[in-house]
C-alpha cells in the first residue's frame, strides 16, 4: 500500500491493483459534535511523511530484493532529504531510487552489489545508478557538513545469500566461512571476489565458472583471475576438517 497516492501495488511486477484508496485510520477527523447538525468530515495528511514526494519505485525495487521495513523507510528517508534540496531535477528517477536503496543497504548493514540492485531498477543503466550514487553522497555530504557514513563491505556479508544461489550445503557454508574468517585474519586479500571464488568450491569439486558468474554477477574472467590470486594460499584458507592435504593437492590449478 502506498499511503502517499492511496494506491495498492504489486511488488513484484509494480501492477497498481487499486488506485486511490482512502485511508480512513487515524487521519480521518469529524467535527459532528462541535458544529451542530452539520457533519463535516476531512481527510488529514499523509501518514508517513517520508513519502512526500517519494516516487512510488521505492517501495518496489525493495521488494523484489526482500529488504526489511527499515531499511525501505531508510532508502525513503535519502531519498526526501535529497529532494528537500530540490536538487533531483532532469535526474533518473530510476536511478536516484535504487542509489537510495543502495546507501540504505550499506547503513543498516545489509549491503547489496551493485548488480542485485540494478537488476531490480528497471529503466536504468549501471552508469546512471553509479552517477546517482555518487551525486546523492555527496548532497548528503554538504546537508551534514561531514563524510557519509557507510558500513564497510566485508565478504561475509554475502557469503550466505551467494552459497544459498548455488546450492551449497552446510557443511560446504561452514567451511567458506571458516575460509573468509581466515582470510581476513591473514589479510590475504582486500578483494570480497578473490575470497569467495575459492571458498565456493573448497573441495576441489565442479562448479562451472559460469554458475558462479551467475550467482555473483561477476564476469567469468574476473572470477578466474581471483582464483589464480588465491589459489596458492589454499591450505592456509580452506579449513583442514573439510578438506583433506590429498584434496588440496587436487585441486584445479589455475
Amino acid at each position: 500500500m502506498d499511503h502517499a497516492s492511496g494506491d495498492t501495488v504489486c511488488l513484484e511486477c509494480g501492477l497498481v491493483l487499486e488506485a486511490h484508496t482512502i485511508d480512513e485510520k487515524s487521519e480521518w477527523r469529524t467535527f459532528a459534535d462541535e458544529s451542530g447538525d452539520h457533519d463535516p468530515n476531512r481527510v488529514g495528511a499523509r501518514t508517513n511523511p517520508l513519502l512526500a514526494d517519494a516516487p512510488l519505485t521505492t517501495s518496489i525495487p525493495g521488494g523484489r530484493l526482500g529488504l526489511v521495513g527499515t531499511i525501505k523507510d531508510r532508502a525513503c528517508e535519502i531519498y526526501k532529504r535529497v529532494e528537500d534540496r530540490k536538487s533531483l531535477k532532469g535526474k533518473n528517477q530510476v536511478a536516484v531510487v535504487a542509489a537510495c536503496l543502495y546507501i540504505a543497504c550499506r547503513q543498516e548493514d545489509r549491503p547489496c552489489t551493485f548488480k542485485e540492485i540494478c537488476s531490480v531498477a528497471n529503466g536504468a543503466t549501471m552508469k546512471e545508478f553509479g552517477q546517482a550514487k555518487s551525486y546523492i553522497e555527496k548532497q548528503l555530504k554538504m546537508e551534514m557538513g561531514q563524510s557519509l557514513e557507510m558500513g564497510a563491505i566485508h565478504a561475509g556479508d554475502f557469503l550466505r545469500r551467494f552459497c544459498s544461489h548455488l546450492g551449497m550445503s552446510n557443511k560446504e557454508v561452514k567451511a567458506a566461512q571458516e575460509a573468509v574468517q581466515k582470510s581476513e585474519e591473514l589479510d590475504i586479500s582486500k578483494s570480497a571476489l578473490k575470497e569467495f571464488m575459492l571458498i565456493f568450491n573448497p573441495a576441489g569439486g565442479n562448479v562451472p565458472h559460469m554458475d558462479i558468474s551467475l550467482a555473483t554477477g561477476v564476469a567469468e574472467g574476473t572470477i578466474r583471475n581471483a582464483y589464480k590470486d588465491l589459489y596458492p594460499h589454499a591450505s592456509k584458507l580452506i579449513p583442514a576438517s573439510y578438506a583433506k592435504e590429498e584434496a588440496l593437492r587436487n585441486l584445479c590449478r589455475p
